[in-house]
């Protein structure tokens, strides 16, 4: 019965570690695209001044749609990126809260479970934050 347990921990230890393995990948993988993404981006950048029809192929509709739709996926990463690292490091109190109620079990019966109460928690944090993100971007300056 012991080995059993012990089986099905470390078949769970093995499946995480297979989780975060792939994650990792994942995220070179996008890191590097996005690298090269940007290269291209500089390059077509610095030609489009000289290149009257790169310069009309660059503001055509398809490729602003594209380069809107990139930010927006960059902008909400980056927010959410924000968060998690507040959550999996012991930069914040409530990241702490959280991480706590989510290791304890959801209560029995019908009450709400800690675990909703602080994923709202942060939820309205992210959209508090967002929205402070968006109202001061119409003064900042573009890096």
């Amino acid at each position: 019965m012991v080995s059993r347990e012990l089986m099905r921990e470390s078949r769970r230890t093995m499946e995480k570690e297979d989780f975060l393995d792939d994650v990792h990948i994942r995220m070179l993988r996008v890191s590097e695209d996005l690298r090269a993404i940007q290269q291209a981006l500089n390059c077509a950048a610095m030609q489009a001044p000289s290149d009257p029809e790169l310069m009309e192929t660059l503001c055509q509709l398809p490729e602003i749609e594209s380069l809107h739709t990139l930010k927006s996926a960059l902008d909400q990463m980056r927010h959410f990126l924000w968060f998690y690292m507040q959550v999996v490091t012991n930069e914040s109190e409530d990241g702490n809260q959280l991480r706590q109620t989510l290791r304890d079990q959801p209560p029995l019966g019908n009450s709400v479970s800690p675990r909703v109460v602080a994923a709202e928690k942060f939820k309205m944090a992210a959209d508090v934050a967002l929205l402070q993100y968006l109202s001061d971007g119409k003064v900042r300056k573009p890096n």
